[in-house]
């Protein structure tokens, strides 16, 4: 009797942790699929990038490049992308940042072939005095 209680707490633990998760899963994915509208980017199956123009009920048709398009049913749509716009903003926004943060940290120290430490500075050229230009030469070739 207690093997059956156990074997039925081990199928609804399984049930709560692995079948019930990938159900919604499943779900969110024919939601996205199902809702996927003219222009919407997408990943194709394939592993292709598209553009929907049309969409014909089952069928859509796919912008891949200028004047090429191709026609497809939804099955082949392996996710639907979100739009470029928010993503090029928040990369601009973390590298104006991280450009912020370098200026606040002070000069840049460089070592030249002599082992001599300079500081460097952005828009700036490093100024060479010729000691050690011939060897720094000769290293380059």
């Amino acid at each position: 009797m207690q093997f059956v209680i156990i074997m039925a707490l081990m199928l609804g633990v399984m049930y709560v942790l692995m079948i019930r998760p990938q159900r919604q899963r499943q779900a969110q994915q024919q939601s996205m699929i199902d809702n996927a509208g003219i222009g919407d980017d997408i990943l194709t199956s394939g592993g292709i990038y598209g553009t929907i123009t049309q969409v014909e009920g089952d069928d859509v048709v796919v912008e891949l490049a200028p004047n090429l398009t191709v026609h497809m049913t939804r099955r082949g749509i392996a996710a639907v992308l979100p739009p470029e716009e928010d993503e090029e903003d928040a990369e601009d926004e973390e590298y104006d940042a991280d450009d912020e943060d370098a200026a606040d940290d002070g000069p840049v120290l460089e070592a030249n072939a002599d082992g001599d430490e300079s500081a460097v500075t952005d828009g700036e050229e490093a100024v060479r005095t010729g000691v050690g230009d011939a060897a720094a030469e000769e290293h380059r070739r």
